[in-house]
């Protein structure tokens, strides 16, 4: 192909690669002008900008998204199902106390085994920012569908259904963040999205209590279905929204440059010592394999397990409220304070584990808040200390939000056992939220003594599981020291030999980087 020829297909992408494979002096040329903001004089303030764009794009989309799916989704379900049955939502479908708690059950029987697959096919596919939209429509869809049915079957089957895009997101937000971001970047930008989940639960009430007292028989409809069409139709228009927002990866995102893409692989590379990137034999299958191998993903998802299990009031929040006695609408406006303070003691707290580096006290210490909280719902009935409590157990959630970040940096490598990780740590802890279902019975109201009981065991265990974690990680970190020497082979060269092709260095010095990977703990 001669040189007009290639200038003329400037713009075709397959032209521009051949070119480069057949002209290794023009490929090494293209190379040295991507690189142009490794220059260590510009780099700084070039890596600035780039962690703006993507806080100013990535987080704000992850965020909306995250507020509609749990005001949506778990939010309609959690917070509009619970605000709902307030307002005649069981009576309507005729629904049993345990008819009820199957409701709120029943969308772990697909979300919880749908998160691993779904991990794996986003870390296969080129494209999140089509993958993930395309789910928060489908979910947007079959919540508005949810406010159609008549009857305890339609509901359950609207449930299972939602389970399904419904698990593409929160795992897959994780894992496409830490595609992004460095360890010490990733878990205060995780807490930040998490904290549209906390967020989701004061504006969640605070748009039930307005639905629900404002639209009773408008049109002929019940309220409580006005809650469903509204919220789902919102969220249908922000899932198209967030295709043209949401990046794919840094070495394809269309709105980046050149240099840009390159140097956000240059910063995971230097970051973990390794490019980022799956080895030649690391497949979705093997990083499944690979990430169940590892001792320490099947203990962090029992510890999500049990700490969600702990954390099972939020089913109930709405209800455990109304416990106070006063009416529904006061009952969900006295929601929004604790769910505000959780979401500022959430970023607080993932910031200055950012800036420590320590994952396992900034992990456990809210935990430990909820058991004070559900030691003083089990020794007092006033409504000062029952208020007291909800505050502390709100603030439980700035613990979560840190979980999936603490496996991304505890299994940074390759991303395909990474993402699986993420997956089979955050759906098999969300057995816990089924679990919770029936822990929180209406029986056991309004003290709901039971209840606070199972939640204390399962948080201390919790703990107990985040301890093994933490001395695992220091007993790795104490081996790395030991084969720092050693030679590397297989897929773990290929990703070093990339990042020295990523950064411009020698197979030596980018093994030298490598020597600075620790694991958080």
């Amino acid at each position: 192909m001669s040189t007009k020829d290639s200038d003329s297909a400037g713009h075709n992408e397959k032209d521009v690669a051949l070119i480069e494979q057949r002209s290794p002096a023009v490929s090494l040329q293209n190379q040295e002008q991507d690189g142009r903001l490794l220059d260590p004089s510009i780099r700084p303030s070039a890596e600035r900008k780039l962690v703006r764009i993507l806080d100013s794009r990535l987080l704000p989309t992850i965020i909306v998204i995250f507020i509609m799916n749990y005001i949506d989704d778990l939010g309609v379900q959690r917070v509009a199902v619970t605000a709902a049955r307030l307002q005649g939502m069981t009576q309507d479908l005729h629904l049993s106390d345990l008819q009820y708690n199957t409701v709120i059950a029943i969308l772990y029987a697909s979300y919880v085994p749908a998160q691993i697959p779904s991990n794996m096919i986003l870390n296969r596919i080129s494209r999140p920012s089509y993958y993930i939209p395309l789910c928060v429509v489908l979910w947007g869809v079959t919540s508005a569908c949810t406010g159609l049915t008549q009857n305890y079957a339609g509901i359950l089957v609207c449930r299972v259904f939602i389970g399904l895009p419904e698990a593409a997101f929160y795992p897959g937000a994780i894992y496409l963040l830490s595609r992004w971001y460095t360890r010490k970047e990733l878990a205060f930008r995780g807490a930040i999205i998490y904290g549209g989940l906390l967020i989701s639960n004061a504006f969640g009430s605070l748009i039930a209590a307005g639905i629900l007292s404002g639209m009773q028989d408008k049109r002929g409809i019940a309220a409580w279905r006005w809650l469903f069409y509204i919220e789902g139709c919102v969220t249908i228009c922000i899932g198209f929204i967030a295709a043209f927002l949401l990046p794919d990866y840094p070495h394809n995102t269309r709105w980046l440059s050149a240099e840009q893409r390159r140097l956000a692989q240059v910063r995971l590379a230097e970051d973990a010592g390794e490019a980022d990137e799956d080895g030649s034999h690391e497949s979705a299958l093997v990083g499944l394999k690979m990430a169940i191998k590892d001792p320490k993903v099947p203990i962090m998802a029992v510890m999500c397990c049990s700490q969600l299990l702990g954390l099972g009031f939020i089913n109930f929040f709405p209800t455990i409220a109304g416990t106070m006695g006063y009416s529904t609408t006061i009952t969900l406006l006295l929601c929004v304070p604790p769910w505000i303070f959780a979401t500022i003691a959430c970023v607080a707290n993932a910031w200055n584990a950012d800036r420590t580096g320590e994952r396992f006290f900034h992990q456990c210490w809210p935990w430990w808040g909820v058991i004070v909280g559900y030691i003083i719902g089990v020794s007092t009935m006033s409504i000062g200390g029952r208020y007291v409590a909800m505050f502390l157990m709100a603030s439980g959630y700035a613990g979560f939000a840190l979980t999936c970040v603490w496996v991304a940096n505890a299994v940074p490598r390759p991303p395909a056992k990474r993402s699986a990780a993420i997956g089979i740590v955050n759906g098999f802890g969300n057995i816990g939220n089924l679990i919770a279902s029936y822990t929180w019975q209406t029986q056991w109201s309004p003290d709901y003594h039971p209840s606070m009981y199972i939640g204390i065991a399962a948080l201390a265990f919790a703990t107990f599981l985040a301890f093994v974690v933490r001395c695992m990680l220091v007993h790795q970190n104490k081996l790395l020291d030991r084969k720092e020497l050693e030679i590397l082979k297989g897929d773990a060269r290929e990703r070093i030999e990339e990042a020295a092709r990523l950064e411009g260095l020698t197979f030596e010095e980018a093994l030298e980087r490598k020597k600075g990977f620790r694991y958080l703990y």
